[in-house]
């Protein structure tokens, strides 16, 4: 039962993870779309992207800590990326290359997103698998 509970656990952590990264692409297509200005669009992405590299790091740990391996190693490669781009001070958004850079920062955006939702069915996978090995036993 205690599997369980984990996998529900690092459920709801990625869908926070997804809500972040979602809040992101809305604040850039409001800019896109002229809703919003970019000192705004910018400052309030930029509130969200350390905190969204903090969660991904506990969660990675939390896979490590719970010994679930094979979920740690998948996702080690967005964990390196978001390092990465904290380490080339390129994680946050500029406001005045915001217009520049916004396909760029769009479809970055939309590329950790999608490999969020993999992560996602696989915690779902994970999480139906020991359920029902759960009612197994």
């Amino acid at each position: 039962m205690g599997d369980l509970f984990i996998w529900i656990l690092s459920f709801f952590i990625l869908i926070a993870l997804i809500v972040l990264l979602v809040y992101q692409l809305m604040c850039l297509a409001d800019l896109e779309f002229d809703y919003i200005n970019p000192y705004d669009s910018s400052s309030r992405i930029n509130s969200v992207v350390l905190p969204e590299f903090v969660v991904q790091g506990i969660l990675c740990l939390f896979y490590l800590l719970t010994g679930h391996w094979i979920m740690a190693l998948i996702s080690a490669p967005y964990l390196y990326y978001n390092v990465r781009l904290h380490a080339q001070r390129q994680h946050l958004v500029d406001v005045t290359e915001i217009f520049n850079l916004l396909h760029r920062e769009k479809k970055r955006r939309l590329f950790k997103l999608a490999y969020l939702v993999v992560l996602l069915f696989f915690d779902i996978f994970w999480m139906i698998w020991s359920a029902i090995e759960d009612d197994d036993d």
